[in-house]
């Protein structure tokens, strides 16, 4: 059992698009689902399908997106962890790797991206950094 899931998540992704395999397939959870799908909308994965019916079954198959050759993820760096949650308010909030990055948090608005966060003036707890 892992007690970082959304740490397990970022890693799986990066380690797979290291060794360049098209999909990965992680345990299902609505947190793991959102991220996924704020990670497709910012072009880093392609598609997060739900598989699976039974609770203990279900999975999410996640279609990795890669750019001539290379892998869209370069780097990932988990901020809020299991033993020490980090939370920002809107002031806080800055661009990542000069604007090439982003910030993906969740907020009581949802899950964000650092842009997203502003526009909507929402702060809220950082849980990592993607490149």
């Amino acid at each position: 059992m892992v007690g970082d899931t959304v740490g397990d998540l970022i890693v799986r992704l990066k380690n797979a698009g290291m060794v360049g395999k098209e999909t990965v397939s992680v345990p299902y959870s609505k947190l793991r689902h959102a991220v996924l799908n704020k990670l497709v909308e910012a072009g880093y994965i392609k598609a997060a399908t739900e598989q699976g019916k039974e609770v203990q079954e279900k999975t999410l198959e996640v279609t990795l997106n890669y750019e001539g050759g290379e892998h869209r993820i370069h780097g990932v760096k988990r901020i809020s962890k299991p033993g020490r949650r980090l939370y920002s308010k809107v002031s806080e909030i800055h661009p990542v790797k000069f604007g090439k990055g982003h910030m993906i948090l969740s907020t009581p608005a949802g899950i964000l991206t650092n842009e997203e966060a502003k526009e909507k003036n929402v702060g809220g707890e950082q849980l990592f950094i993607i490149w």
